[in-house]
């Protein structure tokens, strides 16, 4: 007796089929998503004293490297430049030290949707890659106009007109544009950094809650 010949069936070959598609197409959406979420977006120009990198603003030639880390957005960088900037500073002008300032991002979420810690970083990075040698006035100025959390922060108006102010005028079409809104998130993703202000003394984090830490800083700046 001749066996019954099986035939195919359509519909579950239909099924899997259109589940191996389903799948696929999530796959890449996956991988979309991270690689906007990884994306640093354009990279700027380095210069002397500006490495795109590594995304520091370097003064000084010391022998002993100290690099802060710091979200305009938050409060205790601000007190923390009005308690050390200067003698870092000094250190830096004497110097004792190289001294390296990163404007980083991660406190976009307490700026009401309007992502001001991107914004002033994307900010800063402009006025370091076209007049690094303002960067320190415009940062000044980030911090003596420093909004409070959960406000919509300066508009990114301001900030151009801020940069001008500290004389960084070929910085402000670049801020207006906010061409490295992206790079402030991605270098605090880079390095790390969860919480500002962040300081590495030669490629060692600080624990600035340490006495034993922060005397480290103080005795290298006094």
């Amino acid at each position: 007796m001749a066996q019954a010949q099986s035939k195919p069936n359509w519909f579950v070959i239909g099924i899997s089929a259109a589940v191996v598609v389903v799948l696929v197409a999530l796959g890449l959406v996956v991988v979309w998503m991270n690689n906007r979420a990884t994306d640093a977006g354009p990279a700027p120009s380095s210069s002397k004293s500006f490495d795109a990198e590594t995304g520091a603003i370097a003064f000084g030639d010391g022998d002993d490297v100290v690099d802060v880390f710091v979200d305009f957005q938050c409060p205790v960088c601000k007190s923390f430049e009005e308690q050390f900037g200067a003698q870092l500073m000094k250190a830096a002008d004497d110097d004792k030290i190289t001294l390296n300032y990163h404007p980083i991002a991660i406190l976009d979420r307490y700026s009401q949707g309007t992502e001001y810690s991107s914004r002033s970083a994307s900010a800063a990075v402009c006025v370091a890659e076209s007049d690094p040698d303002e960067y320190l006035d415009f940062a000044q100025l980030l911090f003596d106009n420093q909004p409070e959390e959960n406000t919509t922060g300066l508009e990114t108006s301001k900030l151009a007109e801020l940069a001008e102010q500290a004389g960084a005028d070929e910085a402000a079409s670049c801020i207006t544009d906010e061409t490295y809104k992206k790079f402030g998130v991605a270098q605090a993703k880079k390095h790390e950094i969860a919480a500002t202000p962040t300081v590495d003394l030669n490629g060692t984090r600080l624990n600035l809650q340490d006495q034993a830490d922060l005397q480290k800083l103080v005795k290298l700046i006094s």
